[in-house]
């Protein structure tokens, strides 16, 4: 078993221990005192009880927790002869007082789980919005495309990835913006604009990225700051020509490309000259010349950000992407990259430190 699903099983049981944590006090309540003098009194158990079950459960299991632990905490008073003296009644009212503070507890934060599913709800329709999933097929290819956030609820950071069906062929783009925030989603929505105007405009991938490059320096410049002169952009950009068994790849200082084929071999689609990442093209000038591979039927086109090939173990090593690959028979691309998702948070025992935006294509 894995460190995930290791995890994955001791929440699961943390989670199924809280659910009965509030009967089991209101229990251990009682088996106190019975079991002690009269002198001595369980009410801290009956009011650890409610407010237990305050935060992790619904507000009519708090209200009745609290009813329990009330009538539970007199039957045990009236039994001892406790009531109506002055100690009794003290304790009785702290149990009535703390329920109704557990019952207002449970509200505040059912209406903060309420704000936080709106804030999901938002987050997931601007994922859809900026990152919307590519057609399942194209064609004679099929398609996946998968996005996973280093950090917990999030939905969407600087990486990004989109599909166009052009008529040139189906053209690709993966990329990585530099930074955090709001503004690397920013340059994401400016990237992805760009390439599908361009991917359906321009005759040639060339002319794509060179689209691409135009875009992230007006987008720098009006947003002035750093990122006009530090903000910049890692992609690689695909195209599958229609009826051609052939891909075509212009990279911008992005990882390669890898090819799965048919028969387990794994190989790097490199381009014969490295390129600038897109956005600091004023510091020298390299033109882009895409690198043609074969891709025959039964081959899958793996495209990743640096967030898969540079996740680290708890001693530092990387997650080796081309050994793990070597040997397998893609057969989808969708259960390809929830496997890699998969193995990727296990190898970092969950503690991924960058996005990862994962496309795989697959000729039929």
């Amino acid at each position: 078993m894995g460190s995930g699903e290791a995890q994955e099983d001791v929440s699961a049981a943390v989670r199924t221990l809280a659910r009965f944590l509030p009967a089991l006090l209101i229990a251990a309540g009682v088996f106190y005192d019975v079991r002690t003098p009269p002198a001595f009194t369980a009410i801290p158990f009956f009011t650890a009880a409610p407010l237990i079950a305050a935060p992790l459960s619904s507000l009519r299991t708090t209200v009745l927790t609290g009813v329990v632990s009330f009538l539970v905490a007199y039957a045990v008073h009236a039994r001892f002869g406790l009531l109506p003296g002055v100690d009794g009644v003290t304790e009785m009212a702290t149990v009535a007082t703390v329920a109704v503070l557990a019952a207002g507890i449970n509200r505040i934060v059912r209406l903060g789980d309420q704000r936080l599913a709106s804030a999901r709800q938002i987050a997931e329709a601007s994922q859809r919005a900026v990152l919307p999933e590519p057609p399942e097929r194209i064609g004679g290819l099929e398609i996946a495309a998968r996005y996973e956030a280093a950090q917990e609820d999030a939905f969407i950071g600087g990486d990004l990835y989109a599909v166009q069906d052009t008529p040139y062929g189906v053209r690709l783009v993966v990329g990585d913006v530099r930074g955090k925030g709001m503004g690397a989603v920013a340059a994401v929505a400016v990237v992805i604009g760009a390439f599908r105007e361009a991917a359906e405009q321009e005759a040639t991938l060339e002319a794509v990225a060179g689209r691409l490059e135009r875009a992230l320096a007006r987008e720098g410049v009006r947003r002035g700051g750093v990122d006009a002169f530090e903000g910049f952009t890692t992609a690689v950009l695909a195209e599958l020509p229609h009826g051609d068994g052939t891909v075509r790849v212009v990279n911008r200082g992005h990882p390669p490309p890898l090819l799965l084929y048919g028969d387990g071999r794994v190989s790097p689609v490199g381009v014969p000259e490295a390129a600038l990442p897109l956005g600091l093209g004023e510091l020298g000038v390299w033109p882009d010349r895409a690198a043609e591979h074969a891709f025959p039927s039964g081959a899958t086109l793996l495209l990743h950000t640096d967030g898969l090939s540079e996740a680290r173990d708890a001693h530092g090593r990387f997650y080796d992407l081309e050994r793990r690959l070597t040997g397998r028979v893609v057969t989808a691309p969708g259960p390809l990259l929830a496997r890699l998702a998969a193995e990727v948070r296990r190898h970092t025992g969950g503690g991924m430190t960058d996005d990862m935006a994962l496309l795989a294509v697959r000729r039929l």
